[in-house]
């Protein structure tokens, strides 16, 4: 994937529309590497992502319906915010048909839209750092419960299919501790801005 520009920006792809995410959970997190995510005109290339579906035990749905992952449970195509550990945000795409319970947490992007509010919420300047982890990259784009059950192709979100082909890397998912033998992490193979790089 080509690098950060400091003059110019990617061109964006096609608008992703709801009916995106109405379709198996691993599929669309293998789709949306590559996408651009842009919340009030800031953001970046999708370059991480976890898939998570409600028959396995690491996805917050697994136990059912709850307040918080209440908006898993209903139709495709929104955003489901949560606080993890107490401390930050994490934002996921909910993904399957109304009942699947299934989401792709967003982990890391590539930034290209916005960077100035992005270094000025992060408190830093070093790029790489911007959105390479999921808490991370809702700091940067401003994202808090706020954002919960937003639609995904309405303002303040959008997304952009991707524009170019690349190669997507996979391998076990990162800081869990149930079903960790899953393949379902997803990400640019050999991207500089991934929380964690992927095995060789």
């Amino acid at each position: 994937m080509a690098p950060v520009s400091k003059t110019s920006t990617p061109r964006l792809g096609k608008a992703l529309k709801r009916g995106f995410f109405d379709r198996d959970v691993r599929e669309v997190a293998h789709d949306l590497i590559g996408a651009t995510m842009l919340v009030d005109g800031v953001g970046g290339i999708i370059v991480e992502v976890e898939a998570y579906h409600h028959t396995e035990p690491a996805a917050h749905s697994y136990n059912g319906p709850t307040p918080r992952n209440q908006i898993m449970f209903g139709p495709p195509g929104f955003a489901y915010v949560y606080r993890s550990y107490g401390i930050h945000w994490c934002v996921n795409f909910v993904c399957e048909a109304a009942g699947s319970a299934s989401a792709v947490l967003i982990r890391a992007l590539e930034p290209t839209h916005g960077l100035a509010a992005m270094r000025r919420r992060r408190h830093l300047q070093e790029v790489h750092a911007l959105c390479s982890g999921p808490g991370k990259l809702t700091e940067a784009l401003g994202i808090t419960i706020a954002h919960n059950t937003l639609p995904l192709d309405r303002p303040p979100i959008a997304l952009h299919a991707r524009t170019e082909d690349l190669e997507v890397a996979t391998g076990i998912r990162i800081g869990i501790t149930k079903a960790v033998e899953l393949p379902w992490r997803y990400g640019v193979k050999g991207s500089k801005f991934l929380s964690k790089p992927f095995p060789k």
